[in-house]
């Protein structure tokens, strides 16, 4: 007997791509870092769909982990999306989450890019304290050797 190769249909297609999808957008919530790492990787070939899903993850209310594991698919990105995902970084920096602005500043250093001055971390002033001298508490001196 042959065995015979069936076509896929266009709407399989698309249901297996959205399962693929559901289960790499789970996968980036993992404990286990190189299961993160991974799965970005692979949104990062996804091109529209993989973009998407990572600029949720890094814009988000999630764990500094997953935020860390889009970076790094952001990073990863080629071809015609690695344009658009260096806006995103670029637009992560302007964000409120004080998370997601260093993840994103760190992930485009990285990358070689010039940091505007406006990003950079604002050094705090260290406040030199001086040591002052304590004065003793008067007491009267005990004289040794009379009685």
């Amino acid at each position: 007997m042959e065995t015979e190769k069936r076509k896929t249909s266009g709407r399989e297609k698309d249901e297996s791509s959205v399962h693929l999808l559901a289960k790499l957008q789970g996968q980036l919530h993992s404990s286990n870092a190189s299961i993160r790492r991974r799965a970005a990787f692979n949104l990062s070939w996804m091109q529209e769909d993989g973009l998407e899903i990572l600029k949720n993850v890094l814009y988000g209310d999630f764990l500094v982990t997953s935020k860390n594991a889009a970076a790094y698919g952001l990073r990863k990105m080629h071809g015609r999306m690695k344009k658009m995902a260096m806006d995103v970084l670029k637009e992560g920096m302007k964000q409120h989450n004080g998370s997601t602005r260093d993840i994103c500043r760190s992930a485009l250093q990285l990358l070689g890019y010039k940091i505007p001055e406006e990003f950079l971390p604002k050094k705090k002033a260290t406040k030199k304290t001086r040591i002052k001298d304590i004065p003793r508490k008067t007491r009267p001196r005990r004289i040794v050797g009379t009685r």
